[in-house]
């Protein structure tokens, strides 16, 4: 058995490639294996929001705090509060973000394919699609 002690792993930047606007990623855990699971805390300040993306073998989030945004390609964009468990199939464009005047906190939980994959980034979410 691992404990992982709160606080004891550095939290990050989101990757300016890969988000819009202040993002702080903390990393929750990474399993040891076989299984390929990783959960991270991310907290998107107002108007921050992930690219567009997809997982291999799908995502699931659970927002703790705040008021987000959410949209799969094609659909409507929806809103996210605490308590909130969003699942997103393996393969499905999609982006996450807190609203333009809210901010918002979900862990994220993604498993890796065979080849260790588990997120592909796509392009930024433009302004209009975030507040359409």
């Amino acid at each position: 058995m691992q404990i992982q002690r709160n606080g004891s792993q550095p939290s990050s930047q989101g990757a300016a490639e890969y988000f819009t606007g202040n993002v702080r990623v903390e990393p929750l855990f990474q399993s040891p294996g076989p299984a390929k699971v990783a959960g991270a805390s991310v907290t998107f300040e107002p108007g921050a929001r992930s690219a567009w993306h997809t997982h291999p073998c799908g995502q699931t989030l659970i927002v703790t705090s705040g008021l987000g945004w959410t949209q799969c390609e094609g659909e409507p964009k929806e809103e996210i509060r605490p308590g909130d468990i969003i699942t997103c199939p393996p393969g499905k464009k999609h982006w996450h973000g807190a609203t333009d005047r809210t901010a918002v906190t979900h862990i994220a939980i993604q498993e890796a394919d065979a080849n260790g994959k588990n997120v592909e980034w796509l392009e930024k979410v433009s302004d209009e699609q975030y507040m359409g």
